[in-house]
């Protein structure tokens, strides 16, 4: 019985010791926030603008989209905004860049709901040339992050002669909690009529990001520089691995080198979006090696997650286990999106 009570004793002591570590980590010694990417999937309003691709997403088109539908899709990408990150940051995602919204009144809706609106989150936008309307913005909470800069960034791809119009790069600089960063915000070309010919689309957009952050670092070396978006490409895909030359273990990574801290979990399964019973992991943040260090007294990288609670899964039917989406064809789901939300934890010595 002594030597029992000897090992559970030494049990409990390792698990208090771990705890204080653990603590220490995320409140006592270090301050701990989060940036994060979420793919709307289609977050339009029902007024149908002349000059783009929404006549779906109007009360008289395809989708029977109308007020009520608009309203309960506001609410739910507010509840799940207002839930990333809070197991560690207490005011959630400080900046959270998004895809496919429409323009920025749906933004000013979505931040107005009742989850979000005691955050004050501001807005970051530009109208794009997508032919479908779909536009990048980033939301930030101004306690913690101070824009300087934001601008969009074209992306020139062709077919042949034919210029292919899609989403800008977004770039912003400013200032998070008192120190310089850069974040470029992207949803590369789809991979619609096929991978392999929509492949050299993705490798511009890539090219164009990496044109940037190699500038930025050649100025700074320990510049801090985040790249998020939907990218429609795996951390293994050309456009990634090859262009971007992104690296899959911090160790790898050196000065102008970019770290993949998505592909452990690709590499075990594990993704955002699905389609025909395999998963993708179209959806990423990568950062620069500024973000490495641990011997800094800056802001640094902690941990990568992918938000996929049980409640953003579906349930039953063709698309069980899927990320529970708005809408299947013209079907509404009442669900969230298509495309499970991603974020990083970074941290600061206090």
């Amino acid at each position: 019985m002594q030597i029992k009570y000897i090992k559970f004793s030494a049990i409990i002591a390792f698990i208090v010791l771990l705890t204080s570590f653990v603590s220490a980590q995320s409140g006592n010694k270090y301050k701990i926030s989060a940036i994060g990417f979420y793919n709307l999937e289609n977050l339009f309003d029902t007024i149908d603008a002349p000059d783009i691709r929404d006549t779906e997403f109007t009360p008289h088109g395809s989708k029977l989209w109308n007020s009520k539908k608009y309203n309960e899709k506001l609410h739910n990408m507010a509840k799940v905004i207002s839930l990333m990150a809070t197991d560690k940051a207490k005011d959630g995602v400080a900046i959270l860049g998004v895809s496919e919204i429409e323009n920025r009144t749906v933004l000013e809706d979505l931040v107005k709901q009742p989850a979000l609106a005691k955050r004050r989150y501001g807005i970051i936008h530009f109208d794009s040339n997508d032919r479908r309307g779909i536009d990048l913005a980033i939301l930030y909470q101004p306690k913690y992050f101070t824009p300087t800069d934001a601008k969009p960034i074209p992306v020139n791809i062709f077919s042949g002669t034919t210029k292919i119009f899609t989403r800008d790069i977004l770039f912003v600089s400013g200032l998070f909690d008192g120190e310089k960063i850069h974040i470029l915000v992207n949803h590369w070309p789809s991979r619609r009529g096929g991978e392999s010919k929509t492949a050299p689309w993705r490798a511009a957009a890539a090219l164009e990001c990496k044109k940037i952050t190699d500038s930025l670092t050649a100025s700074d070396p320990m510049a801090k520089v985040i790249i998020m978006g939907d990218l429609n490409d795996d951390p293994t895909s050309p456009s990634v691995k090859k262009v971007l030359h992104a690296k899959d273990k911090k160790k790898k990574v050196k000065e102008g080198d970019i770290f993949n801290p998505m592909t452990q979990f690709y590499r075990r399964g594990i993704g955002t979006t699905a389609y025909r019973d395999a998963w993708s992991l179209f959806d990423q943040i990568m950062l620069t090696y500024g973000w490495l260090p641990k011997d800094q007294d800056g802001l640094r990288f902690y941990k990568a997650k992918i938000f996929n609670k049980n409640f953003l899964v579906q349930k039953k039917g063709h698309f069980k286990g899927y990320p529970m989406r708005t809408f299947a064809g013209n079907e509404f789901l009442h669900g969230y999106s298509d495309h499970f939300p991603v974020f990083i934890y970074v941290v600061k010595k206090k």
